[in-house]
């Protein structure tokens, strides 16, 4: 199992090295039975035609031959690529294979070659190169050499993709073997924003000092007739340059010099030459191959995937970044950084540009038979997304620049549309007056997101005959710029007559078309959207059917396919918020401007998780209905009558279950389907659900006027389905997740991304983010409150910096955002802060509005406050400014805005000295001083005065120091949002999987778990965020089934593409090194488990702060493992920590205090603390009592052992000095997210204690029920036969605190 996956590649420039030859296998083996998990006995028979063997290939040179490991169902040009990837034949690059004298196609399996056996061996005969083949061996030979340099990327800004893995783990690798990470933690230290850089490490060794495109290039006509390609210029280490031409035949050493030109070859003794680059310069440089063997040492020495190029997804941009002298980014010349788009496209190619609109629909129309045809499918669609949404990026920011020439130049700045790079852009903003009525800009920036969405979703149903333009939204400096793939005819001028739009809606609503062509394809949209078929009237009353909404609309592109466009309304609005802000069409308060602080826009609709929700609901309802009807039957019937209808029922249920798979097909998952029909599970009876219809009108309350009676009559019945599915929302939806929150069911948020995440997924908007403030009420929910509050003062303080942005110079920006952050963040430590405008570039835009300098922290305050009031409907307390966590909103401003910070002491109040280590929130306690260890990289608290420049010696404030200055913000990255869909069949596979494994078909299911890793991995390429996820799954299974080498593999892998595709300091990353850490410790090596929790433990205290909810489980792990260290003191006091958390969160009588101070009581005796042990249990039992009776079983095992540590406290702490000197065998579960003696996996946020187990929730578990010796023995390591049987995690309901395993 510990070849989890076989996409580790030695070294390469490539992020998909190889496709996994021997344990990927493309994935042929899943036929449609088995995706499903239905059956699992058709594995067998589809992989028989798979044969894996060891392929020989002779090659013209050392080492003349090797052997590969292939299966017939890999493609040829795969086993190319693993030629060109493995270490010892690197060189090779343009070259075909032949078998029995013929020449191989690339493009089939290797089951197509004629006469293949697994005894076959294959020739690489070297060919003739191209130009093309010249360049791309050119840019491969650099990138093996270590001569490619750092690419500065102008989209995704600084250190963008960076992990700090290695940093932590050298860290943990440089400390004494014998002292642990921990000691000494300081659990009250702030938060240190150092911890998000990685360390400066050892250069790699150079192989070359320059290697580049000749000035002689290209070649003059006569003798590109002679095989001349390119000419090259090579400086080597021993400081001697040469020239070299690039010819068909391979490379040589050439005659030129700098001034003179003659690319023949040189004559002996340095007549060098070869058919690879890469064997010339070997040739060439004495001290060549043993500086290329020491890169390839100092590339081993790194994780793969930490350097592995990002291709299929954008990298993370982190909002720290080294400041610009740091050797981190240290700017080194490198001529060929201009050349590589030449290297790379050609002189002729350079322009040329892609017809997305085509790649993209083209791309749709492929097969989709096969598994096969699928995953070639989806693979090529993956990697086409992230290439328009990289294009797409790129062009929106030259846009948003002012870099690219609009095509109406006379139109106003909002109204200007650009084609760039064949995308077509426009702003996000209302600027021909498309939603004056519903909002102007406000309601066309949320529709352009809405519509990304939508469009997403579309791209996931993948209905046939139903086409959508590739969309991104990109935010950048203030500007919503919408890009899109230009769709065939979109700007065709129409006959007189003839509208513009084929289905729905014209020129705002006034007309309405209906071309019937759309109706079977729009159908199969909204029955899988729960969108209800409606009538519609236009402005003469004339009634038109629509199959969704009137705003979503239908477009017959010129190329013959139906493209479906606007898909921001999918969803009905929420007629409930809007009545209750006023913005609902006969809302009073709208029609008399009664409402001093009105909601921005009316484009408040629904969330479509909140849809698929109420849908479950309500087919539970009906499913109830139907079991309570067959009841009332079975009653009615004799009871021979009662049997026949039963018997039916059994013979029917496997029908019903197929009728469940197709209404799947119509807008359930697998997992509404299976919870559904399990629900209905009564007395062996199944009920066939494709007879439930349930959908909603998406054009309720938006203003239109049924004419007759049956119409208005019917209306009415849409409108208040709507309404019920609006209060579904506050009246079922909210109430729950507060609940499972307040219990400790789910894992907690921990910054405003998870906690948006959270309530998405919920089906809950932004919107109610005042909402979730007010019910986070009492002491349980105070970090859900204030985390609601810091989300909505960042997001208000978005919306206010973006005004000021929006048509602001780029010059001036960094004065923009460092002068709002100082009034934001910086008025304790100067109450008057002024804007650092440099007069000299100001002067050169005297058009520029630059009302941001007029801004105060009070001014500010008060719009934040407004904006608050406005779009949340929350009245935050005037006081907010003194509780707010410094550091923490600094972070989530940062990301919002797309800003990269120099690191630096940032100084938010006169009283600390390191003040970007921020205070201990008001609700965990006074603030605290900062850590010993908090230590800045770059302090600036001097301004930099810019020499000759009238701001430096005119603001004359030297003596008023300023948290920010322009300087501090050294880039700002757009955020995009995209529309690219997940895979399909790369899910179905992890399903069934996970499927087989609760059915215990143990092998089965790894085999599936293996074909979804390796689908993931083909489809998506190695680093991409769904590929994190679901190395983070296997992980946890691998770790459940005991397999746990591939456990650690594979959480190894998720830390280090979850840092470079979510950040170093997403909760998804924290999450993913303290699973790293469990599975480490689970492993034996506790000491570098440490280290990893330590870590996450620190980017904790800059994300949240200290005492987060879900940090008890953290430190309760920790605690464990330095038990497994020995380290009984240390390990005491995490424990008490997590007590004092506990306490603090759930109270000093919560049930989750007892148990805690249970298993404190335990760690009390293994420290000789008798006394302390005692009183402890003591405590523990005295809540039990109080809380659950003196019968309750937990009761009863906190009395007996408090009865035997009073009786035997003496003879315990003479044993507890004996256990001291032995290994402490981990064995004692008390809860499932507190645990003693072992650890215990960290929930996701809003993940289920249940959810993460995989399996169905046990009831109430009871604590340790062993006496004081046989614990004793249990932990002395004499009882390791039960100890071997309990170490699968075991779930209980994290409410009760109970459950252990060991029983």
């Amino acid at each position: 199992m510990a070849e989890v996956s076989s996409n580790d590649v030695n070294t390469g420039p490539s992020e998909n090295p190889k496709e996994s030859s021997s344990s990927v296998q493309t994935a042929a083996g899943i036929d449609d039975e088995t995706t499903n998990g239905e059956d699992g006995a058709e594995e067998g028979g589809s992989q028989a035609q798979e044969v894996v063997f060891h392929l020989t290939v002779h090659l013209p040179h050392e080492p003349k031959k090797i052997q590969i490991m292939v299966s017939t169902q890999e493609a040829v040009h795969d086993v190319r690529q693993s030629i060109i990837e493995l270490p010892g034949t690197f060189q090779y690059s343009c070259f075909h294979l032949e078998h029995n004298g013929e020449r191989v196609n690339d493009f089939i399996q290797l089951s197509e070659i004629p006469g293949l056996t697994a005894e076959s061996e294959f020739k690489l005969v070297e060919d003739p190169y191209t130009e093309k083949e010249a360049r791309l061996h050119i840019i491969r030979v650099r990138e093996l050499i270590g001569a490619a340099g750092d690419r500065t990327d102008t989209l995704t800004g600084i250190l963008s993709g960076v992990s700090l893995h290695d940093s932590v783990t050298a860290a943990d690798a440089a400390t004494n073997e014998l002292v642990h990470s921990m000691a000494g933690y300081d659990f009250s230290a702030r938060g240190d924003i150092s911890t998000l850089l990685p360390q400066v490490q050892d250069s790699a060794p150079k192989t070359l000092k320059s290697i580049s495109v000749s000035p002689w290039n290209p070649p003059p006509y006569h003798l590109r007739q002679k095989g001349h390609l390119l000419y090259l210029q090579v400086t080597t280490n021993e400081g001697e340059q040469y020239q070299i031409t690039s010819h068909v035949s391979g490379f040589y050493m050439n005659k030129s010099t700098n001034i003179k030109f003659d690319p023949f070859p040189r004559g002996a003794p340095k007549n060098f030459s070869a058919h690879s680059l890469l064997n010339l310069i070997s040739d060439v440089s004495s001290s060549f191959d043993t500086s290329f063997k020491s890169l390839q040492d100092y590339n081993n020495t790194k994780e793969p995937l930490a350097n592995f190029q990002i291709t299929n997804a954008t990298p993370a941009s982190p909002w720290i970044v080294p400041s610009s002298s740091s050797p981190l980014v240290t700017h080194q010349a490198d001529i060929t950084r201009t050349q590589e788009s030449y290297l790379i496209n050609g002189i002729e190619n350079t322009e040329t540009l892609r017809d997305w609109n085509e790649e993209f629909q083209s791309t749709r129309e492929l097969p989709k038979e096969t598994v096969q045809d699928r995953v070639f499918r989806e693979r090529l669609t993956s990697k086409l997304f992230a290439d328009y949404n990289d294009a797409a990026s790129r062009g929106a920011v030259l846009v948003a620049r002012g870099e690219v020439a609009p095509l109406n130049p006379t139109e106003g700045r909002d109204a200007q549309i650009f084609v760039y790079n064949n995308v077509f852009f426009s702003f996000g903003a209302d600027g021909v007056g498309t939603f004056a009525t519903e909002g102007g800009d406000e309601a066309a920036r949320v529709a352009t997101g809405k519509d990304v969405m939508g469009v997403r979703m579309a791209n996931q149903l993948d209905i046939e005959g139903l086409f959508t333009p590739g969309t991104v939204v990109v935010d950048y400096l203030g500007k919503r710029v919408v890009g899109q793939s230009i769709v065939p005819g979109i700007f065709k001028q129409r006959d007189p007559g003839e509208n513009q739009i084929d289905y729905g809606a014209v020129d705002g609503k006034d007309v309405v078309a209906a071309d019937e062509k759309f109706v079977s394809v729009f159908e199969k949209l909204s029955k899988a959207l729960k969108v209800k078929k409606h009538a519609v009237w236009d402005k003469e009353g004339k009634r038109h059917e629509l199959e969704g909404s009137i705003e979503t609309k239908g477009l017959f592109g010129t190329d013959g396919r139906k493209y479906v466009l606007d898909l921001y309304r999918i969803t009905p609005l929420d007629i409930c918020w809007m009545e209750e802000v006023g913005t609902a069409i006969d809302s009073p308060e709208k029609t008399n401007g009664a409402s001093a602080n009105p909601y921005p826009h009316r484009m408040t609709v629904l969330r479509s998780e909140l849809i698929d929700a109420y849908w479950k609901s309500k087919m539970r309802e009906w499913v109830n209905d139907e079991l309570a009807s067959r009841r009332k039957t079975k009653e009615e019937n004799s009871s021979a009558g009662t049997k026949n209808i039963k018997d039916q029922a059994s013979a029917d249920a496997p029908t019903e279950t197929n009728g469940t798979v197709v209404e799947k097909k119509e807008g359930a998952t697998d997992e509404e389907s299976a919870e559904l029909t399990k629900a209905a599970d009564f007395d062996n009876e199944r009920i066939d659900i494709s007879d439930f219809q349930f959908s909603l009108n998406p054009d309720a309350f938006s203003g239109q006027e049924p004419q007759s009676e049956a119409e208005k009559e019917q209306w009415a019945e849409d409108e208040q389905e709507v309404r019920l599915a609006s209060e579904f929302l506050r009246k079922a939806v909210l109430p729950e997740l507060i609940h499972d929150l307040k219990e400790g069911d789910v894992g907690f948020p921990m910054d405003g991304r998870s906690l948006s995440l959270l309530l998405h997924k919920r089906g809950i908007n932004i919107r109610y983010l005042g909402k979730v403030a007010e019910l986070a009420d009492g002491k349980r929910l105070e970090s859900l409150r204030v985390l609601a509050l810091q989300e909505m003062v960042s997001r208000a303080f978005k919306h206010i910096a973006g005004k000021y942005l929006r048509y602001l110079p780029i010059p001036l920006t960094t004065a923009c955002v460092a002068h709002l952050l100082n009034c934001l963040l910086g008025a304790e430590l100067n109450p008057k802060p002024k804007a650092e405008i440099d007069e000299c570039l100001a002067t050169l835009y005297p058009e520029a509005d630059l009302k941001f300098q007029d801004v105060t922290p009070e001014s500010l305050k008060q719009e934040i406050e407004t904006q608050i009031l406005r779009r949340y409907r929350y009245k935050i307390d005037d006081s907010w400014t003194s509780n707010i966590k410094h550091l923490q909103l600094l972070r989530e401003v940062s990301l919002k805005l797309g800003l990269q910070l120099g690191i630096k002491e940032y100084r938010f109040t006169n009283q600390s000295s390191n003040a970007t280590n921020d205070a201990v929130p008001a609700a965990n306690g006074s603030a605290r001083e900062p850590a010993a260890n908090g230590h800045a990289l770059s302090s600036k608290k001097k301004k930099k005065a810019r020499d000759g420049s009238p701001a430096s010696t005119s603001s004359g404030h030297a003596l008023s120091p300023q948290s920010f200055t322009p300087e501090d913000i050294l880039n700002i990255v757009p955020l995009t949002k995209e529309a690219s869909p997940r895979s399909a069949l790369a899910e179905e596979a992890l399903e069934a999987g996970r499927i087989s494994i609760l059915q215990n078909q143990k092998k089965l299911g790894q085999e599936l778990l293996l074909e979804s890793l390796s689908l993931h991995e083909q489809i998506y390429g190695i680093i991409h965020p769904e590929v994190a996820r679901v190395y983070s799954t296997l992980s946890m299974l691998y770790y459940q089934l005991e397999e746990k080498e591939a456990a650690v593999e594979l959480a190894r892998k998720s830390v280090i593409v979850h840092e470079r595709t979510l950040g170093v300091d997403d909760a998804e990353t924290i999450l993913s090194y303290l699973n790293l850490a469990l599975i480490l410790h689970a492993n034996g090596s506790s000491k570098q488990a440490l280290s990893y929790v330590k870590h996450a433990l620190s980017l904790w205290k800059v994300v949240y702060g200290p005492a987060h909810p879900d940090s008890i489980t953290t430190i309760n792990n920790a605690a464990v493992m330095l038990q497994h260290l020995r380290d009984y003191h240390e390990s005491r006091l995490w424990f008490e920590a997590s007590l004092n958390i506990c306490e603090d969160v759930y109270g000093k009588q919560s049930l989750n205090a007892a148990t805690l101070l249970f298993q404190l009581a335990q760690a009390l005796a293994l420290d000789k603390d008798s006394k302390g042990a005692v009183n402890r249990m003591k405590e523990s039992y005295n809540i039990f009592l109080n809380e659950l009776g003196p019968n309750d079983k937990n009761t009863k095992e906190a009395e007996n052992w408090l009865e035997q540590l009073t009786q035997n406290a003496v003879s315990l702490a003479k044993q507890a000095k004996d256990i001291a000197a032995r290994r402490v065998r981990a064995g004692i579960r008390v809860s499932p997210r507190v645990t003693l003696g072992q650890t215990h996996p960290q929930l996701q946020v809003g993940q289920s204690a249940d959810a993460a187990a995989g399996r169905d929730r046990t009831g109430l578990g009871g604590l340790d029920s062993r006496s004081i010796d046989e614990l004793l023995r249990f932990i002395e390591g004499t009882d390791q036969k039960a100890s071997s049987q309990k170490k699968r995690p075991g779930r209980s309901n994290p409410k009760r605190r109970g459950g252990v395993a060991g029983k």
